[in-house]
């Protein structure tokens, strides 16, 4: 798996960024046709599937922008209206891509591929949700005892209720106003869990940090900045072998995300996003973002949670409520009354 990951690098041009996009890389011949496609997705984790897609798409050139999510939202938004943009876009904050499909902003698209996804993971024939991913507790193996490592959110709040200094400053969750993803999750708890308002306050009583991105969090929980970290997307963690961070999915309820693909209406090489799309859907494209980490089994032994605590998020007209200019600003204040203003703002 390393070697693979290692040689989809090696094969692929990097470039510097050009405006809101965080790294570029290159897939395929230079000759072939290019295809632009925007992902929040970091490149090392999905590398390999694009560098199988090329392989066996020879005559197809995928030039690859990560973005930030809230970043590529705004800049998909002005596309669709100057008639320009992407050939395919691929994001975890699945709500905001709910809104560009009801703004008119995508192409349909259907095959058997499509057609074979259960009805919470497509919409309109316009959104597709590629990978199952679940969004986790992780804690840092070496710092947290095995008593205090909290298996449901009940026990996280009770964790955070104690007089216990070492967890001041060093819990740690998304900032909501940096990260799309970030506040679709939060957003998502407030409307799941009879607990939301009880985690706000137990975040307020330990100062704990509200920050941007899943690497950041994930790497400052494998070296001891923060001890625990919530609501942490699990496939970035799995993706890449971090020291002394594990995984705890809460008991109470999990929260399981597809990221959502959509195919814009003024792409120029709709054929090419159409054939990545039935390529991620496919048996092979599957197996490929299962070994990435990107797509998580439903195996009750190995993840010892039961379906009865699964909770998909689904995509469909109901996240639109999420982006509600007015439910938005109110649920902006709450947080901001625990966590402050924000650290960490996406272009």
């Amino acid at each position: 798996m390393i070697r693979r990951m290692i040689a989809a690098l090696l094969l692929c041009l990097f470039s510097l960024p050009a405006h809101g996009e965080e790294a570029v890389a290159v897939f395929g011949a230079e000759s072939a046709r290019p295809m632009l496609f925007r992902s929040t997705t970091d490149i090392r984790v999905l590398g390999p599937t694009i560098e199988e897609f090329v392989r066996l798409n020879p005559d197809i050139r995928v030039i690859y922008e990560q973005w930030g999510s809230n970043a590529l939202y705004a800049e998909s938004l002005k596309d669709c209206e100057a008639g320009r943009g992407a050939d395919a876009i691929l994001s975890s904050a699945v709500h905001q891509l709910v809104s560009l499909v009801n703004s008119a902003c995508a192409a349909p698209y259907r095959s058997p591929l499509t057609e074979a996804l259960p009805n919470d993971r497509r919409w309109r024939d316009e959104l597709w949700g590629i990978t199952r991913e679940a969004a986790v507790i992780i804690y840092n193996t070496a710092l947290v005892s095995e008593e205090d490592v909290p298996h449901s959110r009940f026990e996280l709040l009770d964790l955070m209720r104690r007089e216990n200094p070492i967890y001041e400053d060093r819990i740690a969750t998304y900032d909501i106003e940096a990260s799309g993803l970030g506040y679709l999750f939060a957003f998502s708890d407030s409307i799941e869990a009879s607990t939301f308002g009880a985690l706000l306050e137990g975040f307020s009583r330990v100062d704990a940090v509200a920050t941007c991105c899943s690497n950041e969090i994930i790497e400052g929980v494998s070296s001891g900045r923060y001890l625990i970290a919530y609501n942490v997307l699990g496939s970035y963690v799995s993706a890449q072998y971090r020291d002394n961070v594990s995984v705890v999915m809460p008991e109470d309820y999990t929260l399981f995300l597809s990221r959502t693909y959509m195919i814009p209406r003024n792409a120029q090489n709709q054929s090419a996003a159409t054939r990545l799309l039935d390529f991620l859907l496919s048996s092979q494209g599957d197996a490929l973002l299962r070994d990435s980490g990107l797509v998580m089994r439903r195996d009750p032994e190995e993840t010892f949670l039961p379906e009865s605590s699964e909770r998909a998020i689904p995509i469909n007209p109901m996240l639109l409520v999420a982006l509600d200019q007015h439910r938005r600003k109110r649920f902006i204040a709450q947080w901001r009354s625990t966590f402050g203003a924000p650290q960490f703002l996406s272009p």
